[in-house]
């Protein structure tokens, strides 16, 4: 096949022979484009193989030949379209005829008048179709006999050869759709003529839309055909080619399978890595895997160690079959007491830091000391010293009477006392249990709430490397809901771990059947350790997010009160001793009448203190500058002398 345009070959395409395979045989790029423009591909090079798998109509670009004039109508435009057969008008039906005859044109031939016919029976619109059957003698004059169909009835009118159009030839036949015009092979580069469109002829331009396979293209690419770029069809000699398309793990999650699905990874994700362990490094390009399906069950727990300095964390799936005790939880706030009371399962804890509860504004607090034990009962509301609502936690204290009677019949004594605990109380509490039950982690969840303290007395016999029991406590935080697929290592197929696509995207590619692997899925390592970026990661998730903040302490208004009066008294305190030092500096009255001196000294002296206050400023203000010669502070100091 010689090289046409994209666009000559869509024109003349039979969709149904698709799929169609093309070569580049002139590429083509659009400057200032990467790679696609509003979704369209526009850069192709020379040498490309496209395998065009579906042609979509787009619109359809109308064009006036004789002025030029475009205009576009939608695939589902309704009018109907006339192919005309030659691409001029004539003046008279003679004219016409006779031009039909030289290109030995039979008769019936079709024509149509742009303007409106008179006869004795009928008026004939404009653009109205009629066919010239053939020509007789009418009234003693030679008439071309035509039929005018109305589609409802037939009417036989006689023209005169002499009469006076301009008129069009057209193709006889039923008007079509615009879909069946621009499908027909036979109507390519013809002229048509359509009563719903303005102009009396017209060219019709499609312009579709391809989507086709490249290589190493992950999606479907889309190329329209008016794209000036001329392509070869080289379907038949390139049967043995492979179009590869690359995948995502989350689109082979999307699609469900097949499984197993033998793969070869062409990309990594970037970012820092969000697993430990020995199959992260093999993750790397060209390395083979075999994904055997979605893991089950879909949950998995986020677990830190307690106990060292410096905590790992791990994600579990929940198959996993180790044995786990449950320890004594730690609580630090009363809202974490909170946090933890379940209905229907006493809350018991002991204090292990003492308290006496200094800023506590609630009515029914006391003391609390090492050792005391307490009952979590519910939440509540207690008035606060300013008169306002505080957030609080009603506990029962217990005493060991309570303890003996409690393991004996578990009933409380009648005299034990009720404390009220502010949520926003911080102190330090454990948890006091006698749990010795071994569970496995479903039970575990099921029977109660994250988070929860546990160790590890018997690790999975499936998994001989695993490093819970290693650790002298776990805390489960999280519950994880997320999918997971299961993949091995081609070169080792024993080695079978779990990738969750979200987190872990990687780019693969289909490959055939890959040697060695065995027959079922292998055993999967069900605990994989996560870096403490991604750890944190995890944290941010909105899981975590609807955690509630631990409340705020409210803001004191009576210890601001106290500050205020202790400052009052302070300068109250100032001023009487102020006055004690000033009395013995006023003389002594010996008459009833005080000399005008005697009587104006306490205002010199007003006036002295006010001007000795301003004194640091002016020492101040001459220290600053050294070449300052003024002493003002010493006549001041001298007038003080003489005034005492």
């Amino acid at each position: 096949m010689e090289p046409v345009s994209l666009q000559d070959f869509v024109c003349a395409l039979d969709l149904a022979s698709l799929p169609r395979v093309l070569r580049v045989c002139s590429g083509v790029y659009f400057q200032g484009s990467i790679y696609e423009i509003c979704g369209n591909e526009c850069c192709l090079s020379t040498g490309d193989l496209i395998k065009v798998t579906q042609v979509c109509l787009q619109k359809v670009v109308c064009k006036n030949p004789g002025t030029g004039q475009t205009m576009e109508i939608a695939p589902n435009f309704s009018g109907h379209f006339s192919p005309l057969t030659g691409p001029q008008s004539y003046t008279t039906l003679e004219e016409l005829l006779s031009a039909a005859t030289q290109r030995s044109r039979k008769l019936p031939i079709g024509f149509m008048s742009t303007h409106r016919i008179t006869t004795e029976s009928r008026v004939v619109p404009r653009d109205q179709p009629l066919l010239l059957e053939d020509v007789e003698a009418y009234h003693g004059t030679y008439c071309a006999r035509c039929v005018l169909d109305t589609k409802t009835q037939q009417f036989i009118l006689h023209l005169p050869l002499s009469q006076k159009g301009p008129f069009w030839e057209w193709q006889p036949g039923a008007p079509q759709p615009l879909l069946q015009a621009l499908q027909d092979p036979a109507l390519s580069n013809r002229l048509f003529t359509c009563p719903a469109l303005p102009w009396r002829s017209l060219v019709l331009r499609p312009q579709y839309e391809l989507q086709a396979i490249m290589h190493m293209r992950r999606t479907i690419v889309k190329i329209p055909s008016t794209l000036e770029v001329d392509v070869e069809d080289v379907t038949a000699s390139s049967q043995h080619i492979h179009f590869i398309q690359p995948l995502l793990l989350s689109e082979i999650l999307a699609r469900g399978g097949p499984f197993p699905l033998p793969t070869e990874i062409l990309e990594t994700p970037g970012g820092p890595p969000i697993f430990v362990g020995p199959w992260v490094g093999s993750l790397q390009k060209g390395q083979r895997l075999c994904i055997h399906g979605l893991a089950s069950p879909p949950w998995r727990i986020l677990v830190s160690t307690k106990g060292r300095k410096v905590p790992r964390h791990f994600m579990v799936s929940g198959a996993y079959q180790g044995k786990l005790r449950r320890r004594p939880r730690e609580f630090l706030t009363a809202c974490d007491l909170l946090g933890a009371l379940q209905p229907g399962q006493p809350l018991r804890v002991v204090a292990t830091k003492d308290c006496e509860g200094e800023g506590v504004e609630s009515p029914g607090f006391t003391s609390l000391a090492v050792g005391d034990r307490l009952e979590v009962l519910r939440s509540g509301q207690a008035h606060g010293a300013e008169g306002q609502d505080i957030d609080v936690l009603v506990c029962q204290r217990l005493s060991d009477q309570a303890e003996e009677e409690a393991e004996e019949e578990y009933e409380e004594v009648e005299d034990e006392d009720q404390i009220l605990l502010p949520l926003y109380f911080s102190s330090s509490f454990v948890e006091e249990m006698s749990d010795n039950r071994r569970y496995s982690l479903e039970d575990l969840m099921a029977q109660f709430s994250l988070p929860c303290e546990v160790k590890v007395v018997a690790k999975e016999s499936s998994h001989p490397a695993d490093p819970l029991p290693s650790f002298p406590g776990l805390r489960l935080e999280e519950k994880i809901m997320e999918p997971f697929l299961v993949v091995s290592l081609d070169s080792n197929p024993k080695m079978c771990f779990e990738i969750p696509p979200r987190w872990l995207d990687l780019t693969v590619v289909e490959t055939k059947g890959q040697p060695g692997q065995p027959a079922g899925r292998p055993p999967v390592a069900t605990v994989e350790e996560v870096t403490d970026a991604f750890y944190y990661t995890l944290r941010r998730l909105p899981a975590f997010e609807k955690q509630p903040p631990p409340p705020r302490p409210p803001k004191s208004r009576g210890l601001r009160g106290q500050k205020k009066q202790s400052g009052k008294d302070k300068s109250a305190q100032y001023s009487q001793v102020s006055e004690r030092q000033q009395a013995p500096l006023l003389p002594k009255p010996k008459m009833k009448t005080l000399p005008q001196s005697a009587k104006d000294s306490s205002n010199t002296y007003s006036k002295i203190s006010a001007r000795m206050k301003g004194l640091r400023y002016t020492t101040k203000s001459i220290t600053e500058d050294p070449d300052n010669d003024e002493h003002d502070y010493e006549e001041i100091l001298e007038k003080f002398r003489n005034t005492l």
